[in-house]
């Protein structure tokens, strides 16, 4: 098959430069569609179903919310297992598929047990699914804030239910039109309510209830139609305008009548804006504001939403009323670029390297040339797999590849057709033909072409038991296999196609083959040292056992870990504090500790999420503040010679006198890699 294949191959030269070039341009084609990340996703397959539960104490949510939801998950097909967590007016059930089932699919079937299951919870409770997003999603966020002595039009000061209100009526509707966002979820302020609070002795005066109250609200706050009339030809619609537009349209409506006078909400209740009961705050630079997410759309290009929501964060501060300002505080982006700007160096110095030393050991330009052909190649039709199988270029993936084994294959077919080239040169004088010259470069292939494909075989064996590994582990290391075996299998077969093709075709002049000086060199250095090491057998494998037993004792007093630490560039700290602490406390304690962590020359910003969110995708308790801490670029701190070991050991050095706080240092990624890990 193999002597088949290289046959039609050399016959069919032509053909064959026209398929890589056509090969070359899907690749480059599928280079604009390739996710990019940091690195590989390790979330499974799962759906989160949240129940806000207002007043419910953790005991409550658990029995008379959780429960139910997790046994109307049973069953569910390709189910893996189900877990919950019960907060105080949170319940949330996470529902585990196993791997390759559709998300769209899962999904679907939760949605239907949410329906049959809404029964069995008490009355008002609403389940809702989280956003289609993997753990890692969260790639944007920002923060609105008001300006030093910014007020309002009517001379009020900018307060955080204003911010939030700017949030969610003005920032979020427009963020979730862009492309690949699935959910921005807030953090912070207060959503603005209008609080109606009855007065008992009044209501008891009157012989009235909360009941009452709450009838005449309802029966008086909406518009109504009624229907149409024609009249000259014209259809006119008829509506009953009633839903109030301010709070005196609240506090006039009528809830009885009392010795023939009206009685009005305002007469037994006081009407005023009030505050939601929030579960979670956030704050940035020792005050208060308002921190938006945004959560990126399972399987789209992290990079590519990232960049599309800070543009549209941009366009969107010219309609921001006067006083209010948005920044972007986190952006995956400059993670992700600094990543692939690393990979591309690394890339880019191995095949230059590769290069300079193919020139030096075959010593024609031309063959050096071409067997360093094979890694852009063979690099594209990776592109165009990794697109196929959906694996993003990321540290992992794309780390792992050596060009050195890439080109191996045609190395051997190269120099082994210059050689048989250049012996047919220098027993005939006149040009070799067309016929006789592919004829000799199938014969050179043909030759050193098992040898080859076997030493790549051998190579692609290694990989193939890290498929078979499951969990975290085969996310994370399947995407470097997956990545280096389909390199390999690209390389090997434009060595078994387009590099004989491409030597029949290049070297139609005579090939002078000359030993060059680097290789004389190696030998005389090489020839005195093999003899001296068959003279010298006995010892030269004592010395080498030595070495192995030497490097097993080392070995087993190495230390070990799952992954080494990919440095972000930012350090995630959790300032854990007594639990039952209030939302309030936290945020007074989180004033106290941003400034201390602000007197560091290296820190730019920090921000905090304290507790839960709007969308409970990382439901955490009030005593519990996620702090993000943005550090300087590297060329602005005082030591830029300065580790970020020591900047963080500054850092504990800092915080730690501060009473009523236990910490832990992390990343953003890293922190998000914990949580699903665990």
């Amino acid at each position: 098959m193999i002597d088949r294949l290289l046959q039609l191959a050399i016959a069919r030269r032509g053909l064959v430069m026209v398929l890589a070039v056509a090969l070359a341009a899907l690749g480059l084609y599928n280079y604009t569609r390739l996710p990019i990340d940091a690195v590989p996703d390790i979330t499974n397959v799962q759906v989160i179903v949240n129940v806000p539960a207002p007043g419910y104490t953790p005991l409550e949510a658990e029995q008379r919310v959780s429960f139910p939801m997790e046994t109307a998950m049973s069953g569910l097909p390709r189910l893996a297992y189900t877990r919950s967590l019960a907060r105080y007016g949170l319940a949330q059930v996470t529902v585990v598929f196993d791997e390759g089932t559709d998300i769209y699919f899962a999904r679907q079937q939760v949605a239907e047990r949410i329906n049959a299951a809404r029964s069995q919870l008490p009355e008002g409770l609403e389940p809702t699914m989280g956003p289609i997003a993997t753990g890692l999603g969260e790639i944007f966020m920002f923060t609105v804030d008001a300006e030093p002595g910014a007020s309002n039009p009517d001379g009020s000061p900018i307060t955080p239910t204003d911010l939030r209100s700017v949030h969610d009526w003005i920032i979020r509707p427009q963020l979730l039109r862009v492309p690949g966002v699935v959910e921005v979820n807030p953090i912070g302020g207060f959503k603005k309510e209008i609080l109606v609070a009855p007065d008992p002795a009044r209501l008891l005066a009157y012989g009235l209830s909360h009941h009452d109250v709450l009838q005449a609200l309802k029966a008086n706050n909406s518009n109504r139609g009624a229907g149409f009339i024609e009249r000259n030809g014209a259809q006119w619609l008829m509506r009953i305008p009633g839903q109030a537009e301010q709070i005196d349209d609240l506090a006039n409506i009528v809830v009885a009548t009392h010795q023939g006078l009206p009685l009005r909400v305002r007469d037994v209740a006081s009407v005023s804006i009030g505050q939601e009961l929030r579960s979670g705050a956030a704050t940035q630079n020792g005050h208060e504001v308002v921190l938006g997410t945004v959560f990126m759309l399972m399987g789209a290009n992290s990079r590519t939403v990232a960049q599309g929501v800070a543009d549209k964060l941009e366009a969107i501060k010219s309609s921001l009323p006067e006083g209010v300002v948005v920044a972007a505080v986190y952006d995956r982006t400059v993670l992700v670029n600094k990543t692939l700007a690393t990979v591309q160096k690394n890339l880019l110095e191995g095949a230059l390297l590769v290069v300079v030393v193919l020139l030096l050991l075959l010593g024609n330009l031309r063959a050096a040339l071409l067997t360093a052909a094979v890694i852009p190649l063979a690099m594209l039709m990776t592109i165009t797999g990794m697109v196929a199988n959906k694996v993003s270029a990321n540290l992992m993936s794309l780390g792992a590849l050596d060009f050195g084994l890439i080109v191996d294959g045609a190395v051997i077919i190269v120099e082994n057709g210059l050689r048989r080239l250049s012996q047919a040169a220098r027993e005939r004088s006149t040009p070799m033909p067309l016929e006789e010259r592919l004829k000799l470069v199938f014969e050179a292939t043909r030759e050193v072409i098992r040898p080859a494909l076997f030493g790549v075989f051998i190579i692609t064996a290694v990989y193939l038991p890290i498929f078979s590994l499951s969990g975290v582990e085969g996310k994370m290391f399947h995407p470097m296999a997956f990545t280096v075996v389909l390199a390999l299998a690209s390389a090997m077969l434009l060595s078994l196609t387009f590099v004989p093709a491409a030597v029949a075709l290049w070297f139609k002049k005579p090939v002078v083959e000359k030993e060059n000086a680097l290789m004389q060199g190696a030998s005389r250095g090489y020839r005195p040292a093999l003899m001296l090491a068959l003279r010298l057998r006995g010892w030269l494998l004592l010395g080498a056992g030595c070495l192995v037993v030497l490097s097993g004792v080392m070995a087993s007093r190495m230390g070990s870990e799952f992954l080494p630490n990919l440095d972000e560039g930012d350090i995630a700290m959790h300032a854990l504090r007594i639990p039952g602490t209030s939302l309030t406390q936290s945020v007074l304690h989180q004033q106290q500790l941003e400034a201390a962590i602000n007197t560091l020359p290296e820190v730019e910003r920090v921000f905090t999420k304290i507790g839960t969110a709007e969308v409970a995708t990382d439901p955490m308790p009030p005593s519990v503040a996620d702090n993000f801490i943005i550090l300087k670029p590297r060329a602005q701190w005082p030591d830029p010679g300065k580790s970020k070991a020591q900047v963080v050991a500054d850092l504990e050095a800092v915080v730690t006198p501060i009473p009523g706080n236990r910490y832990e240092f992390l990343q953003p990624i890293q922190m998000r890699f914990n949580e699903l890990i665990a």
